[in-house]
């Protein structure tokens, strides 16, 4: 080709391009407008089982497959428990030194198709076909024998036996907790593992001097016999309906119900997943769920893409009826009553950087996205009173903001036994207010979190029944109450220095002119957090106090907590479950953690506290519990065990096609009550990412005007040749 001729062709070839230029759509043409939910996520889960699963990337996926008993009211606040499967919430009956709670199961439920539940005609389970290729898969759809069952009560109890499975790696994290309760559940953990240590020594006897244990484990894996031993604390009462016994009164159990360790864990899959060849291609239940939840998964490649799509044999709950003041002026309430889920599939893809992420949210590829900090002054305003919203361009995309205070506390935490700080005399906790206005929490919020926290005004988060929002609420120690903006003000530096006079160090000085010195335990070794400690320090400082930071590595620092070797720390928590319990036994004396190892940091011990902690612990939410929490409450401010830091934020930002969005801190799977309009979707994105075509036009033009003086030379050489 000469030189014009290409030219002429490179020319061609722009112009083209500028006229059908598609955007960079990431996904299929065929799945244009389809109703599928687009999200991402950065690691992989560690594991799926829910034996052992206890992370908040799994429970996302975990609460799209599996279904406990119980779950959460996807908008009503405070959290409320609903059934789920089961036909309601279960009474407590209790009965001398133990309390029973008979689970009644919904008849009809039944399983996602699974290969563990194919039978051949003569019902016995169908062996793995020895044609079939097991290598890199990711789809058990393509395996034969896909078949289901009815949900029964055996296997809710199966999943009980199952978090007492030594087998399981790593061990159940809530079988120390489960087996204080379930009666018999230490007992029969015991059993197992004397039956898996009997196993193994016969598997060494017989293999001789040569045995590998490992290769052997891997080639032919222990099944227990779940059936071999009783366990009185979980048992089947009939074909519908289990029966759990726990010592004494423990109301919170039925949190626990709600939570993925109690979902129901069919027989036929523990045997199925047993098969060596499956075993060795970690073809397990790690990777695999089978429930009976909305989803059930299409496709598991941890290292691009995770695909779920609808559990055919979905039971079909519905969408909530009711919800929070608020909720129906917000549109949350319009889909009320119909059946879930409202979309067909989700496709989550592999995102490990913020950036791209978060770009391609703006470009339309993904539904829903958080803030990274780097963006986060061009999409969100704050308002004088500190309220959120969207910035001009933000919601000229029409863009969803939406944030609520999740189920935890950041605090700072005295040690109640050092002879400075510690202590219950009124000069103490006089010291410990002074310490506590000093540290000014709503400042932290503004500079460290982009305003994404609500300070503490005691131990427990909005969302939980005992919570009081309210001028009745507010620690009258640190804080006064604003009348006009109906809101805690932080008493000022003024009172802080006569608090800290009262203590006896005037102008932080004792009376030897001693400066007084806060010994600060820490393993903050970040840039940010050395940016902390060194505002911390200033706030210390406007009261004439010094503080010393001791940084050391987590471990060290570790060790420096359970031997109450500190004066002051910072420390956070996040609940297990929605109730105020979960929260008050931080302050718990038997929970100490340098005398009882416990999760008390603060190592506080007052008998007041813990004869009511005592009482509300075991009693069910109702207004004899809510006085008792007040009362937990105002004990804990008068001591000022903590200075209370502050409640985290989550932030969630959607685009306008994503409908019925709330965040939620417990529920599993709350993409289950989203519905998408994907023509929305698609007009969105066409519009937001038409191809820039004037650089390519104008290119074609210049190769065009270089190319012509060479066509109009080729053309007279022509004309004179004939």
């Amino acid at each position: 080709m000469t030189p014009a001729a290409a030219r002429l062709a490179a020319a061609a070839a722009l112009l083209a391009c500028a006229a059908g230029c598609l955007p960079n759509d990431p996904y299929r043409a065929a799945d244009a407008g389809k109703n599928v939910y687009y999200s991402t996520f950065s690691e992989p889960p560690k594991t799926l089982d829910p034996s052992v699963a206890y992370t908040y990337d799994a429970y996302v996926l975990l609460g799209l497959v599996y279904e406990p008993p119980l779950g959460y009211h996807y908008l009503k606040r405070p959290y409320e428990l609903i059934p789920f499967t089961a036909a309601a919430v279960p009474r407590a009956v209790t009965r001398g030194a133990f309390t029973t709670y008979d689970v009644r199961i919904r008849p009809g439920i039944r399983y996602q198709p699974h290969p563990c539940f194919g039978h051949d005609a003569g019902g016995k389970p169908l062996p793995l076909p020895p044609a079939v290729s097991l290598d890199g898969l990711t789809d058990l759809t393509s395996l034969p024998g896909q078949d289901t069952r009815e949900l029964v009560a055996a296997d809710y109890v199966t999943a009980i036996q199952r978090l007492a499975d030594p087998t399981l790696s790593p061990n159940c994290p809530i079988l120390p907790t489960m087996a204080k309760y379930i009666v018999g559940l230490e007992a029969y953990a015991a059993a197992l593992r004397k039956d898996l240590g009997a196993e193994r020594a016969r598997r060494r006897k017989e293999g001789g001097a040569f045995y590998n244990p490992e290769a052997d484990e891997r080639a032919h894996p222990i099944v227990l016999d779940y059936g071999a031993h009783p366990l009185p604390g979980a048992r089947v009462v009939d074909r519908h309906t289990f029966r759990i016994t726990i010592h004494g009164r423990y109301p919170q159990i039925l949190y626990w119900l709600a939570m993925p360790f109690f979902s129901p864990i069919p027989p036929e899959a523990l045997r199925w997943y047993g098969q060596g060849p499956l075993r060795q291609r970690n073809i397990t239940l790690d990777r695999f769920p089978v429930g009976t939840g909305p989803y059930r998964f299409k496709v598991f490649n941890p290292n691009r893409e995770i695909v779920l799509v609808r559990n055919e044999n979905y039971h079909g709950a519905k969408y909530p009826a009711e919800g929070a003041p608020g909720d129906r002026e917000a549109g949350l309430l319009v889909d009320a009553g119909a059946p879930l889920p409202f979309i067909d599939a989700i496709v989550l893809k592999l995102e490990r950087e913020v950036i791209p992420r978060w770009i391609k949210f703006q470009q339309g590829w993904y539904d829903a996205s958080g803030v990274p900090s780097e963006s986060f002054d061009q999409v969100v305003n704050f308002s004088d009173t500190g309220e959120l919203s969207l910035s001009k361009s933000a919601a000229a995309r029409r863009y969803r903001l939406e944030s609520e205070a999740e189920l935890g506390i950041r605090y700072f935490a005295f040690n109640m036994l050092d002879d400075v700080v510690g202590g219950y005399s009124e000069q103490r906790r006089k010291l410990r207010y002074a310490i506590s206005i000093a540290i000014n929490i709503e400042e932290e919020i503004q500079i460290f979190l982009n305003g994404l926290g609500l300070p503490a005004q005691g131990m427990l988060p909005p969302g939980l029944f005992g919570f009081d929002g309210s001028a009745a609420g507010v620690n009258r120690h640190v804080y006064d109450w604003d009348a006009k903006t109906r809101a805690p003000r932080r008493r000022s530096l003024d009172d802080a220095r006569r608090l800290l006079a009262e203590a006896g160090w005037p102008g932080g000085r004792d009376r030897n002119g001693r400066q007084l010195e806060i010994r600060f335990a820490n393993a903050w070794n970040s840039a940010e957090q050395v940016a902390i400690l060194r505002w911390l320090g200033q706030k210390f400082d406007a009261i004439g106090v010094r503080l010393v930071s001791e940084t050391t590595d987590y471990n060290r620092f570790q060790e420096k907590v359970h031997q109450g070797n500190f004066q002051m720390l910072s420390w956070g928590w996040y609940a297990d479950y929605p109730d105020p319990e979960n929260f008050l036994f931080l302050l718990y004396g038997p929970n100490g953690q340098k005398l009882h190892a416990g999760e008390n940091h603060s190592n506080y011990d007052s008998a007041e506290f813990n004869r009511v902690f005592e009482q509300l612990e075991t009693t069910e939410n109702s207004p004899e519990r809510g006085a008792l929490i007040r009362k937990a409450l105002a004990i804990s401010q008068r001591d000022a065990p903590l200075a209370w830091g502050y409640h985290p934020m989550s932030l969630g930002l959607y685009h306008a096609w994503l409908r019925n969005t709330k965040p939620h801190s417990v529920l599993n799977g709350p993409v289950t009550y989203y519905r998408l309009d994907p023509s929305l979707r698609e007009q969105s994105r066409t519009a937001w990412n038409r191809p820039v075509v004037w650089p390519l036009v104008a290119g074609a033009l210049i190769l065009v005007a270089l190319a012509f003086p060479a066509v109009l030379a080729v053309r007279r050489r022509l004309e004179r040749v004939g």
